[in-house]
């Protein structure tokens, strides 16, 4: 049985939507990526509200989406996300859109994008990875003993894992505090839905969706990156047809939170 299409209102509060700026400029969406909303995005958001239109939205699941609308069906792949983001695009009427996709959101844009290529203006993917577990010749950063373990271990005990886990991750030892703050994201989201968009996530393969990618993009890698290593940027660069690609001084997978002016320059030298 097909479900009745959501209305313009469901849409917008099912992944808690929000739009600032001008209404008439040229819309950024920003995307989140794995155990995080979009308040990751709040030191960025400033320095390109004036130029743009910014759309900010939480995944389902995420943030302070609505989790009644949360499918383990829909979402058992990222292509119910990518639907998601196409919608929201529909209902708000977005052309030329530039999409901000962080880590597992930058495979979600582009899957989105290569369904919809006439709704996208650009792609920026910061720390994408199309696939993390190595497998022959490619080096996606992680061996399925590896992933193995990150998922029976967030299975067993999701906050522990988020404790552990997320300062890793964030990388800036001497500035602990932002892996505090990723911490506490992770553990705000729901253990179900988080083993599940864990699993979605790091046994995704997206590459060969990579050479379909015919919007403009630029790849944004970081330094010292456990989460998608510089091997890993630049397969995607060397694998999306005129892809531009800047490398960060930024250390870790989470640019957004650690070095938002670098990150947002990079984001406006390539939009201007």
């Amino acid at each position: 049985m097909s479900l009745a299409p959501l209305d313009k209102v469901d849409v917008l509060r099912r992944n808690n939507v929000r739009v600032l700026g001008d209404p008439d400029a040229r819309p950024v969406v920003f995307a989140h990526g794995f155990g995080c909303s979009q308040e990751m995005w709040r030191k960025v958001v400033p320095q390109l509200a004036s130029d743009f239109r910014i759309v900010l939205f939480d995944h389902v699941g995420s943030g302070d989406s609505d989790l009644a609308s949360y499918d383990a069906g829909k979402y058992d792949s990222l292509h119910g996300y990518a639907a998601d983001v196409i919608e929201i695009f529909e209902e708000l009427g977005l052309e030329d859109a530039v999409f901000v996709g962080h880590s597992v959101s930058s495979m979600i844009g582009v899957l989105a994008a290569t369904r919809r290529p006439d709704l996208f203006g650009a792609l920026i993917l910061v720390g994408p990875s199309p696939r993390y577990l190595d497998d022959g010749e490619y080096s996606g950063g992680f061996q399925q003993s590896d992933i193995d373990g990150l998922l029976d271990a967030l299975d067993a005990n999701y906050l522990g894992w988020s404790e552990a886990m997320a300062p890793q991750i964030m990388g800036n030892p001497e500035v602990p505090e932002l892996g505090d703050e990723l911490t506490a994201s992770f553990c705000r989201t729901d253990p179900v839905v988080a083993s599940q968009f864990a699993r979605v996530t790091f046994l995704s393969d997206n590459r060969r969706d990579l050479d379909k990618v015919m919007t403009p993009t630029l790849v944004v890698q970081c330094s010292d990156d456990i989460i998608a290593p510089d091997q890993v940027g630049r397969y995607v660069h060397e694998h999306i047809d005129g892809s531009d690609f800047v490398q960060l001084k930024a250390v870790g997978h989470c640019p957004n939170l650690s070095a938002p002016d670098e990150l947002a320059a990079a984001i406006l030298d390539y939009l201007r």
